[in-house]
């Protein structure tokens, strides 16, 4: 990337993306502060991300995926977002975060399962085994569904009566 783009202090988008760019991205790159999107991805920059990218306050839009980065991503401001940690994809860099996060995918699924299998047993197999609450539980559900029909024909009732009176009372 050249160096002489770190110059202009007001630029707002620099989209170099697919230029066959070598070399590192210079630590200047800091001082363009006001710089809301950068692409530089599908070139071939080496080196690391220089640690002056995070002086970059109004950066949203980060892509520099398909390179040939390596280091560490840096931790503050906007970096810690995952919109821009998505598009980084450097080899070597969060290789023990990512396994845990897959240790942890697969904890949280195994106890999703278990509390669902101790869940529904715990209903069905008191239902199951427990005849006077199986009795309960449905003469329970008996009486909601009656109290609902109930419900449900007054306002059918009423509704029809309204029906009735506005139509009554238009044709005087």
């Amino acid at each position: 990337m050249p160096v002489e783009l770190t110059s202009l202090l007001h630029l707002g988008t620099l989209n170099l993306s697919g230029n066959q760019l070598v070399g590192k991205i210079p630590t200047q790159i800091g001082k363009l502060e006001w710089l809301e999107s950068l692409d530089l991805s599908r070139n071939k920059l080496s080196g690391s991300i220089p640690p002056s990218m995070v002086s970059i306050r109004f950066l949203s839009f980060l892509n520099l995926s398909f390179n040939n980065l390596s280091g560490e991503i840096p931790t503050a401001n906007q970096f810690q977002t995952s919109l821009i940690r998505q598009f980084m994809r450097i080899p070597g860099a969060d290789e023990d975060k990512e396994d845990e996060n897959g240790h942890d995918k697969l904890w949280l699924f195994v106890s999703v399962g278990l509390g669902f299998i101790m869940g529904f047993w715990g209903v069905c197999g008191t239902l199951i085994i427990k005849k006077s609450w199986r009795y309960a539980y449905f003469q329970f559900f008996d009486k909601i569904k009656d109290q609902l029909l109930t419900f449900l024909a007054l306002s059918v009732v009423r509704l029809k009566r309204k029906m009735s009176e506005k139509n009554g009372a238009g044709e005087t």
